[in-house]
């Protein structure tokens, strides 16, 4: 399927920002089952330096820098992607005990390596109580992808989306204790949920095509940047991307930006800035099948 994709990112300050440096992770990847047949990142006010480059996980980064004053600054990614469906087809994970052995096997420290995905990281750390219901709900499931299918679908029946529940701030203990948060919640929580279990688990920044209802019409804008989780099932199956928040194996309407340990890795606009005052930000994502 090719996508157009289009996302716009704004932010207007309450007093002009003098200078800042701003790290992007908007480009969609090229890696197996996507490729990114063109695409640019343009920048309100116009950068006075820039630098896209590739991060350790193999992210795109565009890296600006500004010294024009200004009270508004966006950024806006035109790209097209080519996406096909990565579902396995057979489940040729081993099990939770077999796991632990492959990982202890010699290989590469490169950045799939699954060991960067399994201690604590900036934004997650242990938690008794989602290891406790990890456990829970990954008991007797026969393969480490039954156990990942089986947690996640586990924490999407036990949590509740609200969008007004929580920040980008927000921690996986305290969202997880109110059962409620958005994609970035469900997927810090479930990553936290695998890691207890010695299952490798990342985070995944991207685009979602959402369908309107029936004989609804498709609102412009109205696509979503989202995030999801991939775990490392074994040296036969590989990485496994699956979606918390939609309960379901990541398929041809997620779009793939960066990957990293958690949001602090792959955060779509990180930056610096001299202003005095706050700041507003607006977000605008479409992505239009082509068919």
């Amino acid at each position: 399927m090719l996508y157009d994709v289009t996302a716009t990112i704004t932010y207007a300050y309450a007093a002009p920002a003098i200078a800042g440096r701003t790290l992007l992770r908007l480009m969609p990847a090229s890696v197996a089952g996507q490729r990114l047949v063109a695409g640019r990142i343009e920048a309100q006010p116009t950068p006075a330096e820039r630098q896209d480059r590739i991060d350790f996980f193999g992210n795109a980064v565009t890296e600006l820098t500004f010294r024009t004053p200004a009270d508004i600054a966006r950024f806006r990614l035109v790209a097209r992607v080519d996406r096909t469906s990565e579902a396995p087809e057979l489940d040729l994970s081993p099990d939770l005990a077999r796991l632990a052995a492959e990982l202890d096997l010699p290989g590469t420290l490169g950045p799939e390596a699954p060991h960067h995905y399994l201690g604590p990281s900036p934004r997650i750390a242990p938690d008794p109580a989602i290891a406790a219901f990890a456990a829970e709900a990954a008991d007797g499931a026969p393969t480490t992808l039954a156990a990942l299918t089986a947690v996640g679908r586990a924490l999407h029946r036990t949590m509740r989306f609200d969008a007004g529940a929580t920040t980008v701030e927000t921690d996986p203990a305290t969202a997880f204790a109110a059962r409620q948060g958005v994609c970035q919640d469900f997927s810090h929580i479930l990553i936290a949920a695998l890691r207890s279990l010695k299952v490798p688990a990342g985070y995944v920044s991207g685009y979602l095509r959402t369908i309107p209802p029936r004989g609804g019409l498709r609102l412009q804008g109205a696509d979503a940047m989202h995030a999801w989780v991939r775990a490392w099932c074994g040296i036969e199956t590989g990485w496994i991307d699956y979606d918390p928040t939609n309960d379901c194996l990541v398929g041809a309407d997620h779009i793939r930006v960066a990957v990293g340990r958690d949001y602090d890795d792959v955060a779509p606009v990180r930056g610096v800035l001299r202003s005095a005052g706050g700041q507003i930000s607006a977000q605008e994502v479409d992505v239009v099948p082509l068919g």
